[in-house]
């Protein structure tokens, strides 16, 4: 019998519950609600991957609390290096962003970078993506080999293209898939909403809760199997969204359990555990 592959999350939040020293300072000035009023700190989120039976995290920014102050991932990661990495965010309109992903690159357990261009917080789809002011930015990003997570809306696709173009060394992860519009009968529509970036291999896709729910009433097979076939299972990796989602982490990993049985079990493992190690290597 195969043995399973350790379970791997690419997606959770932590909070510190001191905030004298973590102070808040959320992007565009508004902390998210979840923030408020469920943080869920380093140590709670080992104590939920335990019970849940997920070995590793990649620690996202929690970007609608902490903003580009991305030391309390860091500490965690630093204390506990044996289960998390870090994922930072830096503000590419910065006129030092490039110093900042350099300083980045060199820093321990910092694995990679995220931007934050919509959300609760920020409903529309931010228009800087591809802004010309970025370009020192996405080309320190190149240089450095860091991994960029974007949390975008279909509707910045455009955007990305561009900058998948000008820089193509560029590896992007889509946090939460760009959200495509998946609902009972509309699976091969949604699908077709992310399908234009299947042709960029430097695209990975970011499968978490705010696909995997709509996928409870959909047919996950109509919107997974032409995305598997199209980006291949080791472009996609699996996360939680924890605890920006209402759902016990445990509950989160079932979500996803369920929509992946359609998938053969090589293409499980990797959503759930190959490809985050291959975005972060320090996970292995």
């Amino acid at each position: 019998m195969t043995q399973p592959p350790e379970i791997i999350d690419i997606h959770p939040h932590i909070l510190s519950d001191d905030p004298a020293a973590y102070p808040l300072a959320p992007v565009g000035g508004k902390v998210s609600g979840w923030a408020a009023g469920r943080p869920v700190t380093a140590e709670q989120l080992l104590a939920a991957m335990d019970e849940a039976g997920i070995a590793k995290a990649a620690l996202v920014q929690a970007s609608t609390a902490y903003g580009y102050d991305n030391r309390y991932v860091l500490d965690s990661s630093a204390r506990h290096p044996d289960r998390f990495v870090a994922v930072g965010c830096v503000d590419p309109l910065a006129p030092d962003a490039a110093g900042t992903v350099r300083t980045a690159a060199r820093t321990p357990r910092f694995a990679g970078i995220r931007l934050f261009t919509t959300g609760s917080t920020m409903p529309g789809q931010a228009g800087w993506l591809s802004d010309e002011s970025t370009h020192p930015f996405w080309s320190a990003v190149q240089e450095a080999g860091l991994p960029v997570c974007v949390q975008m809306r279909i509707a910045g696709i455009p955007q990305l293209v561009d900058v998948l173009e000008r820089f193509p060394g560029v590896t992007v992860v889509l946090d939460h898939m760009a959200y495509p519009a998946i609902a009972p009968g509309r699976e091969e529509a949604a699908f077709g909403e992310i399908e234009p970036l299947a042709k960029y291999p430097q695209v990975f896709l970011k499968l978490t809760m705010r696909n995997t729910v709509p996928l409870e009433t959909a047919d996950a097979g109509r919107f997974l199997v032409p995305l598997l076939d199209a980006f291949g299972s080791d472009r996609i990796a699996w996360g939680s969204n924890f605890p920006a989602a209402e759902q016990p982490l445990p509950e989160l990993l079932r979500l996803a359990h369920a929509a992946l049985s359609v998938l053969p079990e090589a293409d499980r493992a990797a959503i759930l555990s190959s490809t985050a190690r291959r975005l972060y290597p320090a996970l292995t």
